[in-house]
C-alpha cells in the first residue's frame, strides 16, 4: 500500500476518498432501512408531520393531505407538525389525529379522499 501511495498519491487519495463516500452512504442506507422497517405503522402523535404519518403507513402524503383537509408543506414553508396544524385551526390536536387516522383508513382501503 505504501509503494501504491507513493507511485499515485492523488490516485490513491481520490480511490480512498471514493471508498470513504460509498461506505457512508451504505451506512446511511442501512440505518434508514432499519428504522421504517422497525417504524411501520405507528400511533399517530401530535408531534408527527404528515410525511412521517404517511411513510409509517405507507400511503402517498399530498393524499393524505387532501384526505384529511390539511395544508401542504409548502403553507409555512416547512413540513408543520400535527400539533402546530391544530393550534393554526383553533381545534384540539385529537381532532386533527382522528381526521388524519380516518384519512389514513381510507386511503389504504383504496377509498377516494374527501
Amino acid at each position: 500500500m505504501i509503494r501504491i501511495w507513493r507511485a499515485r498519491p492523488w490516485l490513491t487519495s481520490a480511490f480512498l476518498m471514493a471508498c470513504a463516500v460509498t461506505l457512508f452512504f451504505a451506512v446511511r442506507i442501512v440505518v434508514q432501512a432499519v428504522y421504517w422497517q422497525t417504524h411501520r405503522e405507528v400511533p399517530v402523535e401530535p408531534w408527527m408531520t404528515v410525511g412521517y404519518v404517511a411513510r409509517s403507513w405507507g400511503v402517498d402524503p399530498r393524499a393524505l393531505d387532501a384526505a384529511a383537509g390539511l395544508p401542504l408543506p409548502e403553507a409555512k414553508g416547512h413540513p408543520q407538525p400535527l400539533r402546530e396544524i391544530a393550534r393554526d385551526r383553533g381545534v384540539p390536536v385529537d381532532a386533527v389525529i382522528a381526521e388524519v387516522e380516518r384519512a389514513v383508513a381510507a386511503l389504504r382501503a383504496g377509498e377516494p379522499g374527501e
